[in-house]
């Protein structure tokens, strides 16, 4: 995403913005007010006499909330300016915009303000080229309001922009004709609410006529309860303390509540992805558990509403299949995209019964496991059942919606991600290396559920059963012994896919590797072919395919990251982990702000510094749950009954640090770390 656009959002609703606060239509970038997939202003721009203003400053004061000091002329005269503009922007259930105006001459002023008004109603599917839309425009000057009004069939958006001070309100915007004493000010609250209509023609959404102060109210109040019960980090590196604060508040920015349900999740992260993915919520949640665990129980709940129940090709829907995406666009709605509920995505699955496992360790939840039994069961019998389409036991994917589905339905999932080391594209069903590692991961968490909780023991030997074939299968399959590395992954007819990626580091995490070979896949991770200095590439250097600023064929991705340096330290290769570590801290240490989703593989020596995609959204929930998760990892931390462990590996020169109050089934404990030659100890409890 463009560095210098500004943004404020509110769970999957935000504006996009340029420097002066100015929202344009720009095909390349989602700028603009947007809401469930719908751009509600397309064009929000500012004028004082006719010329356009020109940026100071702006504060960013909170996720929902920024300042933007702008004058008119331009820059070779700010400093003689005699009116100065401040845009005082806000988010919640709606848009609020404070606009002040301060005359710095000893004389009055009189003024003409304006506010250039439109929006499309285009849906995030189609920025680059929004279909022209009719709206229905009602200038009503006497009630200071626009209402921009669009419907196609039962399918209807509004937009009502109001306005407190008195105004001549037009088709195209507002205009305000202002007098400003000598030294004085004059100011207006624009208010716009974005409705989305139902049956009946109400609004989905609270009314922000009656609740938008009351919203804002319990966002700040929220933050600081999001804040006070995550655990404090203190340490030698306060950048690093710094990273992790940001890091908070972004996932705190990213949360939203569905239509029609009552908690909220995390979406996936701006611009391009403020909805919920399965598959990034689900690793969001497995990245945060030490310290926002309250987003995996709504997470799972909502998968589980939504989990497949039929055959759909159209959105790759199969009984007990989790969701890949839900949108709440007019592409989706009109199914022009299979997007309202999408279920393109093989990892999803059994990542759902790892995460309830996993939850279940940290917070001693029973009662989530047992009321999710019959989801987390049927997710497992996907893996082994439609999973597997040629019965050859392992776990593949392929499209069923040929025509606008997603092609590669891993995390990789980009349509040039999966190809062999020179460039050879395997043929469908592809059965690719994490899967397996996820699926035999999945079955054996199923079992522990199975046989602690759900009273089923001879269902537990089952999955345990199918577990050890799967290990002692892929191993035998996958492992390639001249170039001492698993397969990137399996075509159809059982020949390897022979790329070297970072899969590797996924496979450790899963603990399907057998453990006499875990020191050659660490090897490779950290070798100069996967290993940037940045982080581990998803492709390595040398083959055909390779490009530093490839997606997944050569860029380096820090939720990827996290996985491959929690891999390494299951299998002991700690030192190899606080490499990996020390190359991600460095990361969000040097780039300002929040975490990069994604950053290409140029060796660090070559580039000196990370050099962020254009593609890439920030914030993103995986990419700041990652640094929660490499954290945990370097710290160590692991539940065990009612303790939490600490084993702590810190990598060189980040000297102390300190996670205070981490939540869990004991109540809160703290684990401490210093440097790589520090030695493990039990928190104490709390």
């Amino acid at each position: 995403m463009t560095p210098n656009l500004a943004h404020v959002l509110a769970g999957n609703s935000f504006a996009l913005s340029d420097a002066e606060g100015d929202m344009e239509v720009d095909p390349r970038v989602p700028t603009g007010l947007f809401s469930f997939d719908t751009r509600f202003l397309s064009h929000w721009v500012l004028t004082l006499d006719g010329e356009r203003l020109h940026a100071l400053s702006r504060d960013d004061l909170a996720y929902f909330e920024t300042r933007f000091v702008v004058v008119p002329g331009a820059a070779s005269h700010y400093v003689d300016a005699d009116v100065s503009v401040i845009r005082h922007r806000s988010i919640d259930v709606g848009l609020h915009e404070r606009i002040t105006v301060l005359n710095h001459s000893a004389k009055p002023t009189e003024l003409t303000v304006r506010m250039e008004i439109a929006t499309d109603f285009a849906d995030t599917a189609e920025i680059r080229q929004p279909v022209p839309r009719r709206p229905v425009i009602t200038a009503a000057s006497a009630d200071r309001q626009l209402r921009i009004c669009y419907q196609r069939e039962q399918f209807a958006r509004e937009t009502v922009v109001s306005s407190t001070a008195p105004v001549d309100v037009d088709q195209g915007g507002m205009t305000f004709r202002i007098r400003v004493d000598a030294d004085g000010e004059w100011h207006t609250d624009l208010y716009v609410e974005t409705i989305i209509h139902g049956a009946g023609g109400r609004d989905l959404r609270r009314s922000l006529e009656t609740d938008r102060q009351q919203a804002r109210q319990d966002m700040r109040a929220d933050l600081r309860r999001w804040f006070d019960e995550a655990p404090q980090l203190a340490g030698n590196r306060r950048s690093l303390v710094k990273a992790y604060e940001q890091a908070l508040a972004d996932l705190a920015a990213l949360r939203y509540l569905p239509l029609s349900y009552t908690e909220r999740v995390p979406v996936g992260g701006l611009p391009w992805a403020m909805t919920l993915y399965g598959r990034d919520a689900l690793i969001t949640c497995l990245e945060t558990l030490p310290f926002t665990p309250e987003l995996t129980p709504a997470t799972l709940r909502m998968l589980a509403l939504v989990q497949g129940s039929q055959l759909d090709d159209l959105h790759d829907e199969e009984p007990g299949k989790i969701l890949s995406e839900l949108r709440y666009g007019e592409a989706a709605a009109f199914e022009e995209q299979p997007t309202a509920v999408y279920y393109g995505a093989a990892d999803t699955s059994p990542l759902f019964v790892i995460l309830l496992d996993e939850y279940e360790r940290w917070s001693g939840d029973v009662e989530l496991v047992r009321e999710l039994r019959h989801p987390a069961r049927s997710a497992l019998d996907w893996i082994t059942d439609y999973g597997d389409p040629i019965g050859d036991g392992y776990l593949r994917y392929q499209p069923h919606n040929t025509v606008n589905g997603v092609a590669n339905q891993v995390w990789r999932n980009s349509p040039d991600a999966v190809v062999d080391r020179h460039g050879h594209v395997p043929a469908f069903p592809r059965a690719t290396s994490e899967l397996q590692g996820y699926a035999y991961d999945a079955m054996l968490r199923g079992a522990r559920l199975a046989r602690q909780i759900w009273g089923d023991p001879a269902y537990a030997d089952q999955l345990e059963a199918r577990a050890a074939a799967l290990r002692e299968r892929f191993n035998r399959d996958f492992w390639l012994p001249q170039r001492e590395y698993y397969a990137f992954a399996l075509t159809p007819d059982g020949e390897p896919v022979d790329a070297l990626t970072s899969n590797l580091g996924h496979l450790l995490w899963s603990g399907i590797v057998e453990p006499e070979r875990a020191g050659m896949l660490a090897a490779h991770l950290l070798g100069p072919e996967l290993f940037s200095g940045w982080g581990v590439r998803t492709y390595a250097v040398g083959q055909r395919p390779y490009n530093p600023v490839g997606a997944h064929l050569g860029a380096v991705w820090p939720s990827d990251n996290a996985i491959v340096a929690a891999g390494l330290r299951r299998y002991g290769y700690d030192e190899e982990a606080a490499q990996v570590a020390a190359g991600m801290f460095a990361v969000v240490e040097t780039v300002s702000g929040s975490v990069p989703e994604v950053i290409a593989g140029y060796p660090r020596p070559l580039t000196k510094y990370p050099v962020q995609l254009p593609m890439a959204g920030r914030p993103q929930s995986w990419a700041s749950g990652a640094l929660l998760m490499l954290l945990s990892t370097m710290l160590g931390l692991n539940p065990c009954g009612e303790h939490l462990l600490a084993d702590p590996v810190i990598p060189e020169g980040y000297g102390q640090i300190e996670l205070l109050d981490v939540p869990g089934r004991w109540g809160r404990a703290d684990a401490y770390g210093r440097d790589r030659s520090s030695v493990g100890r039990r928190p104490r409890k709390r």
